[in-house]
């Protein structure tokens, strides 16, 4: 998959739900685009469009689609856009854009190109980023794809499965359910693995390290219950900046309601930096059962831990 390309127009308007229209170069700068309406201290200051998915619809629809139609501020030909993904960056030059979101709701009969043909590409195809480092954009510029992977540690805790008394199936069940979870995602999955005994030393020094690593995820496995051994929610709770108390109340709730002692378990959900981190229980159903709840929000938080909040909508402009 190459990932350097390069681009082929550079497209403002002064207004919003019109095209774009081509100029020989655009300054960005720390809120984006000089001169464009969709500048602004928001997450979508830039959209970019590759060529090729533009020529797609042209032959499909039977209708010649300009630079700046689908009001895209960078035209792009050879780098697969398809591939990018959320919190990836894009370098131009000495411009750095940082990928905030993928495809958008179609304005419908505000936008131009689809009041004409009743289709538009953004939703899907469009690939929209925040200004990281400014300069100056002018056709002909190399555009490179920097990938960014999403990283997640999972951390088995358990005596006798570290003793070889017993084999642990709730770290490779784990493994599965988040694989499963984001197959179907653009996020690049890089899953690490550790075992280690209930001991509150090894937890905190894992911790540690995962504070200057950065992970995007932890998820610990067991040593959640009031046994004198289980110490996993007190290291967590102790080491997080921010508690997210809400995950793990209703989860207690909801599978308390059939099973009370499900509502023992004294699992804690937090953030340290921008790192989540969640200890579950240690069994194979109560893994399956937490993640099935905590999983669909975890994209939410990373994006609210990045700064970049989905309910911002275009800023009004001052004309």
């Amino acid at each position: 998959m190459p990932n350097l390309g390069e681009v082929v127009s550079v497209n403002i308007s002064e207004e919003k739900g019109v095209p774009k229209k081509p100029v020989p170069s655009i300054d960005l700068e720390a809120d984006g685009i000089a001169g464009d309406a969709h500048a602004g201290l928001w997450h979508r200051q830039v959209s970019l469009l590759a060529r090729e998915r533009i020529d797609e619809f042209t032959a499909k629809m039977g209708r010649e689609v300009q630079h700046g139609e689908f009001a895209e501020n960078i035209t792009t030909r050879g780098l697969d856009l398809r591939h990018v993904a959320p919190l990836d960056h894009i370098h131009i030059g000495e411009v750095d854009l940082e990928v905030t979101q993928i495809g958008k709701v179609c304005h419908g009969d505000t936008c131009a190109i689809y009041r004409e043909v009743g289709k538009c590409l953004m939703p899907e195809e469009g690939i929209f980023c925040r200004v990281r480092t400014g300069g100056r954009v002018q056709q002909g510029d190399d555009v490179r794809h920097l990938a960014r992977r999403l990283t997640v540690h999972i951390v088995t805790l358990s005596d006798r499965a570290t003793a070889g008394v017993y084999e642990d199936r709730s770290g490779p069940r784990a493994v599965e359910l988040v694989e499963s979870f984001f197959a179907d995602k653009r996020w690049r999955l890089a899953i690490e693995g550790a075992l280690i005994p209930d001991d509150a030393d090894q937890l905190r020094d894992i911790i540690e390290s995962a504070r200057h690593q950065g992970p995007d995820i932890i998820l610990t496995l067991g040593s959640t219950g009031v046994g004198p051994r289980d110490i996993a929610p007190d290291v967590i709770a102790a080491s997080c900046d921010k508690l997210i108390p809400g995950i793990t109340e209703h989860i207690r709730a909801k599978f308390g309601a059939d099973k009370p002692a499900a509502r023992l378990s004294r699992s804690v959900a937090g953030v340290i930096g921008t790192t989540q981190v969640y200890t579950l229980p240690g069994s194979v159903r109560a893994v399956q059962e937490y993640l099935g709840e905590i999983l669909p929000t975890v994209e939410h938080i990373l994006f609210m831990l990045h700064g970049i909040d989905m309910h911002e909508q275009a800023p009004v402009s001052s004309a």
